[in-house]
């Protein structure tokens, strides 16, 4: 009689742990990307933080292996589509005019976005203290793009474009989200999110890889993405990335979410954003003015008080 509410305290701190874990893994994204933007461009770095995520998906999807129905399949492409080329270069786009702080903190609006995407296409209803941590969210976006640099010499500060292009990548990233939830209907998280990240990565490669293939037949010759000139420190940033940002971080929260109430694991995504900026600060020497600091605390309490309360927001398959 005494074991069995040992082993659900233990499973759900496992759980719990896992969602931690998966937070502090995520808020090293950024950082590790923007060391390997120092070598490359972001169309190279995103192909290979894939090329290293996928390596470490496919033993997922070679053990559990799925078939996928014709109208299954399709929500696949789509979502793949919105959920790796579409939201990742969108996003590290915005990283490459702005810094790894200014960047972080607007993913910290995410949890709210999710609540809004719950809300208006899966029925939940956001009540009045939802819809203040709402305006507060976008308050507090507002005043970090407000503390961002707006001329074209951004590229030892924030700016207002890169800010931009990562709220806009988070707003990509809601479709997918939406598309992959209703693949869950039938397949498990590890499933959808091995298959998801294998077929994007299929699709970076024909993106990127196919223009240069056709040099040939192109005026405007493609570069391949280098492979020769690459310092060790950026393979080591891609390998991290892809594999423990992303891979890792997959397995990590879905194991956890299983586990443990959703709204509360939630409240572990605010690890990413607090983290990153504070790796920003500290290790890239990144400088954070006031309405940034004021922005991205009511984004951080936002975020805690919609994911704390008794809603059924999902936000298990966000991959940063």
């Amino acid at each position: 009689m005494i074991a069995a509410p040992q082993l659900n305290r233990r499973t759900a701190f496992l759980g719990y742990g896992a969602c931690a874990l998966a937070g502090c893994l995520w808020g090293t994204g950024f950082f590790f990307g923007r060391l390997a933007l120092n070598e490359m461009n972001v169309e190279s770095m995103v192909l290979y933080r894939f090329l290293f995520a996928s390596l470490g998906m496919l033993p997922v999807a070679i053990v559990n292996r799925a078939r996928f129905t014709a109208s299954e399949f399709r929500t696949l492409l789509i979502s793949a589509f919105f959920g790796i080329p579409v939201q990742f270069l969108i996003q590290f786009h915005g990283l490459a005019l702005t810094t790894v702080s200014h960047a972080s903190l607007m993913v910290g609006s995410m949890p709210v976005l999710l609540g809004v995407a719950a809300a208006i296409f899966a029925g939940e209803r956001l009540d009045a203290l939802g819809w203040g941590a709402l305006v507060a969210s976008t308050i507090g976006a507002s005043l970090i793009v407000l503390g961002g640099h707006h001329g074209p010499n951004v590229h030892n500060g924030p700016s207002l474009e890169g800010d931009l292009l990562v709220v806009l990548s988070l707003c990509t990233a809601l479709a997918w989200i939406l598309l992959s939830k209703k693949l869950m209907l039938t397949h498990s998280a590890p499933v959808v999110s091995a298959y998801t990240i294998l077929t994007g990565t299929v699709m970076l490669l024909i993106l990127i890889v196919g223009p240069a293939v056709a040099n040939p037949w192109l005026s405007l010759k493609v570069p391949l993405p280098p492979v020769t000139h690459v310092s060790a420190t950026a393979w080591i940033a891609l390998a991290i990335g892809g594999l423990a940002c992303t891979a890792t971080t997959t397995v990590l929260w879905n194991w956890g979410i299983h586990h443990v109430p959703a709204s509360r694991a939630g409240v572990f995504l605010n690890i990413e954003p607090a983290l990153g900026s504070v790796l920003g600060v500290k290790l890239l020497g990144e400088h954070l003015g006031p309405f940034a600091w004021v922005g991205g605390a009511l984004i951080l309490a936002a975020a805690v008080v919609l994911t704390t309360r008794g809603h059924d927001v999902q936000p298990e398959l966000v991959l940063e």
